[in-house]
């Protein structure tokens, strides 16, 4: 009562006072529209151009100085056709000599005035069908989204997609949770038949060129009948003197954002010089290849023609094909300009101190290569030129299961916009991740940008390496935690790519089971494994580079017997390696295998350093020793036919490198 009391109290002396409450511009003139005076009023008549307003047109940044790229004088207009019709060539169906009609844009929100571009696309081998009903509708071109126009699409049109509590992009890949390697084949022909490793071991499976063609047809034919493809344009290898431009076509909004978090991102002055690309891939993964074309063995096909420096996806939606079949194709291109292509983590000192990182799953690749006190380079593909090292990638593929921040606090923290999130479980009210949740597959990952990393070093090049460490998780309990590699050792060892897994038995024991991966990557090498090991050889002696073998398994005994190798030690043994306190060591030689202990490392135990110390049953040692080293030289007999170096001089050398018993 009071306080309605005091109010018109005080409005009544306001009105008896004859003062009046005025605002800044109580000055308008008479015939002018009174407007509420907090803002201007809107200028838009309907509430369409209220939309239009909303969204701020991206304006290009060129011209680039010194740039003599094609599309550098052009107008904006004519920039854009050129791209419309660069895009159309790469649609083109063989058959029909011609691209399709494409257009820029979305076409739920068709704007009049959008220009189309047309081009013809000449190819005479295969009989002409004068017209189709893909030639006579639009394809609406979807280029070079960004991450929030991708969401924008996911969410709205891909059944599965979700936002989550951390704000990353959920989505499903299908019936395919993982790569299938049986399905991926390249085009062989005269030049690759002599290039690319064939036969027993090789991860290559042969297909021919009409085949081929066949699948391109049917993948190009599927994107045309499309009403909107998504395109990306941008790049792999940060050394800019060796960096290669792929163009991805695709039909889900999930394959764009992926593929714009793996590859290079174009600025926009490089995006505008972008021109014709090296490597086109078409992914048509939600149609199926036919069955019935020869050389198909499922309704899955990923092929290579290197020829064509094109690659097809039919019959899966799994991102990963994309990432990983660029990077066979890295393992091609990058060798022919003595380039080394390597499937590696690497990092560097603040003294610019560079490390390589080889590993398969389950041997710390990712943990020990993340190293707060270091800059990070890449976790995954990288390539060693005379420049030094460059990462392959703009991005990172993180295994999510088990996730947590407390193990893996940057991979945790990095899961945030922008990021995809494959295959994962969440709450359906909350969207809060259940990361241990393995209902859909036990391969979920996640896709991000390389700068979500905060250590990371931008851009991703670094001087060339001091240090090649190759990592094994030894479930068998034999190899040193630390072993100094002769250059011989470290090809050999290089080429066998080693770790052990454990594995349960029909009886129900569980006991170490090895495995081998070519130069740790074997699914994705094109050439000869020791044709990429010649390669390191000669760039580690040149550069003085040292080699190591690392164990991250077991101590005193195999699994089940011994114990795993703290990663405490393990971490203290890196930190010795970078220092270069390692190489000032004292070392001694281990039987069979020869390798080069060292006989006291700082924070380390000494007695730990020399395995058959740890084992109280000596000869149950020395017979697991000799079980380790026929499984090595069983593993090598793939390798020993094939000749390199003068006289064949090279091959021995790796061989004599191996275990002698």
């Amino acid at each position: 009562m009071a306080a309605n009391s005091n109010g018109a109290m005080s409005g009544a002396v306001l009105r008896n006072s004859g003062l009046k409450i005025q605002t800044q511009k109580a000055q308008k003139k008479q015939n002018e529209i009174c407007h509420d005076d907090s803002a201007p009023p809107v200028k838009a008549q309907t509430i369409d151009e209220l939309h239009s307003l909303q969204r701020k047109r991206s304006a290009p940044t060129t011209p680039i100085n010194g740039a003599q790229g094609s599309f550098t004088t052009l107008s904006e207009e004519e920039r854009q056709k050129q791209q419309l019709q660069s895009i159309s060539a790469s649609l083109a169906s063989l058959t029909r000599e011609t691209g399709p009609k494409v257009v820029r844009g979305d076409p739920a929100q068709r704007i009049e005035g959008q220009k189309v571009a047309h081009v013809s696309h000449h190819h005479v081998e295969a009989p002409t069908i004068s017209v189709s009903d893909s030639s006579l509708k639009f394809t609406h071109v979807l280029y070079n989204l960004s991450p929030a126009e991708l969401y924008e699409q996911a969410i709205k049109y891909e059944k599965g997609s979700f936002i989550t509590s951390t704000g990353a992009l959920a989505t499903l890949s299908g019936a395919k949770t993982g790569r299938s390697p049986r399905d991926k084949r390249v085009v062989k022909d005269e030049t690759t038949e002599k290039d690319l490793w064939w036969g027993k071991g090789s991860p290559n499976i042969e297909m021919d060129e009409h085949s081929f063609m066949v699948n391109r047809e049917r993948a190009v034919d599927y994107l045309n009948s499309l009403e909107k493809v998504f395109v990306n344009d941008q790049f792999l290898n940060w050394d800019p003197q060796n960096k290669i431009k792929v163009r991805i076509v695709s039909a889900r909004a999930y394959h764009s954002l992926f593929m714009h978090n793996m590859c290079i991102r174009p600025t926009p002055e490089e995006l505008e010089n972008f021109g014709t690309p090296d490597f086109t891939i078409y992914n048509a993964g939600q149609f199926p290849c036919n069955r019935y074309t020869h050389y198909m063995t499922s309704s899955t096909s990923i092929d290579l023609n290197l020829a064509r420096k094109e690659m097809v996806i039919l019959g899966t939606q799994y991102a990963g094909e994309m990432k990983k079949g660029l990077f066979s194709v890295m393992h091609y291109l990058m060798p022919k300009r003595q380039i080394l292509s390597l499937h590696s983590g690497c990092n560097m000192g603040k003294d610019g101190d560079v490390a390589l990182f080889f590993g398969l799953s389950g041997t710390g690749k990712t943990t020990l290569s993340t190293d707060h006190n270091r800059f990070l380079i890449g976790d995954d593909e990288h390539c060693w030129s005379d420049n030094g090292v460059s990462n392959i990638e703009g991005g990172c593929y993180a295994k999510c299961i088990d996730l947590s921040g407390e193990k893996e606090p940057d991979i945790w923290n990095a899961i945030k916009f922008g990021t995809v999130l494959e295959n994962v479980v969440f709450d359906e009210h909350t969207r809060e991740v259940d990361y241990s949740e393995k209902s859909v597959t036990e391969n979920t990952r996640a896709a991000y940008p390389i700068e979500f990393i905060p250590n990371v070093k931008l851009p991703c090049v670094a001087p060339h390496p001091k240090n090649v460490i190759l990592l094994a998780c030894d479930a068998f309990g034999v190899l040193p935690p630390v072993s100094k590699l002769s250059l011989a050792q470290t090809m050999y060892h290089f080429i066998s790519g080693y770790t052990a897994l454990v594995a349960g038995t029909e009886d129900g024991i569980k006991e170490p089971q090895a495995t081998f991966s070519a130069c740790f990557g074997a699914a994705f090498i094109m050439m000869h494994p020791t044709r990429y090991a010649a390669m390191l050889a000669e760039k580690m002696q040149k550069h003085g580079a040292t080699g190591w073998l690392v164990n991250t398994g077991w101590s005193g005994g195999r699994y089940g017997c011994g114990s795993r190798i703290k990663l405490a030690y393990t971490r203290k043994i890196i930190d010795a390696i970078h220092s270069g306190s390692l190489l000032k060591a004292n070392y001694k030689k281990t039987e069979v295998f020869g390798l080069e202990i060292p006989t006291g490392i700082e924070g380390v135990p000494s007695e730990i350093l020399r395995p058959q110390n740890t084992w109280k049953d000596k000869k149950a040692y020395k017979d697991t020793l000799l079980k380790l080293a026929e499984l090595f030289k069983n593993n090598f007999e793939t390798f020993t036919n094939y000749k390199i170096g003068e006289g064949n001089k090279l091959t021995g050398e790796i061989l004599a490198a191996g275990p002698s018993f």
